[in-house]
């Protein structure tokens, strides 16, 4: 029996999702479900996730729901789980950027600036995702969902890996150089990297921050551009 190595999935269109959880033919819950048993069922082989929060996203999720049934909608990404690189700061959660420095790291404080801008906007934070150390050149535990003996690229290896593998719609990662660019090419999904140093960056472990820039992840260009452009109000606010 040959070993499986191809984890490709699609976790689904973002324009599509906006529209059933608008008209309630789609709940938050059941979606963070389907992301939380796709995560399970495939993340064993393509290692995407650092930090699976399992329990805060399916509160979050109920909440979103509750809301929606109530007529209230925070935003364009109400309800849409997002995985967030394990540089990036989430209220809670370690940040470990995949170096051994930071093992007995205390749980961020505070949300960093994408973060809560995600948060305004409605999205349910899945988890941390794989990072090569700090962002540079050792590599993370992530293998690419096409292939696993295959590199997926790096250094926001696991954020490309999650929306390639079909775990998560979204995610939300960093370049330096070609961080963002080079993982979803290998990794068959889009990306899209705004403006240099035009992203929000406190809360987040530098690695050169002239350079700095938070990119966007999606199975399509049309979803990494619908996250950029859903949290785009909070940078130029």
């Amino acid at each position: 029996m040959l070993q499986q190595t191809n984890y490709v999935a699609d976790a689904g269109r973002i324009a599509e999702l906006q529209r059933d959880i608008r008209s309630g033919t789609l709940s938050a819950s059941a979606l963070v479900e389907r992301c939380l048993a796709r995560i399970d069922a495939t993340d064993p082989a393509v290692q995407a996730w650092r930090y699976v929060a399992y329990d805060s996203a399916r509160a979050e999720a109920d909440l979103l729901d509750r809301e929606a049934k109530a007529g209230r909608f925070r935003g364009p990404l109400h309800g849409i789980p997002v995985g967030i690189k394990d540089i990036i700061d989430v209220l809670g959660m370690t940040t470990l950027a995949n170096s051994k420095v930071r093992a007995n790291s205390a749980p961020a404080s505070a949300d960093a600036e994408i973060v809560a801008a995600l948060r305004l906007a409605g999205a349910v934070i899945l988890g941390k995702t794989h990072t090569t150390e700090f962002a540079y050149f050792d590599p993370s535990p992530a293998r690419n969902p096409h292939n696993i003996a295959h590199t997926p690229g790096g250094s926001s290896s696991g954020s490309a890996v999650a929306v390639g593998a079909g775990a998560v719609p979204l995610a939300i990662g960093t370049q330096t150089v070609a961080s963002v660019s080079r993982p979803a090419a290998y990794c068959g999904v889009a990306a899209f990297k705004p403006s240099t140093q035009s992203t929000c960056t406190h809360g987040i472990t530098p690695l050169a921050p002239a350079f700095d820039t938070v990119g966007f992840f999606g199975a399509t260009v049309a979803d990494a551009v619908a996250l950029y452009e859903a949290l785009a109000p909070a940078f130029t606010s």
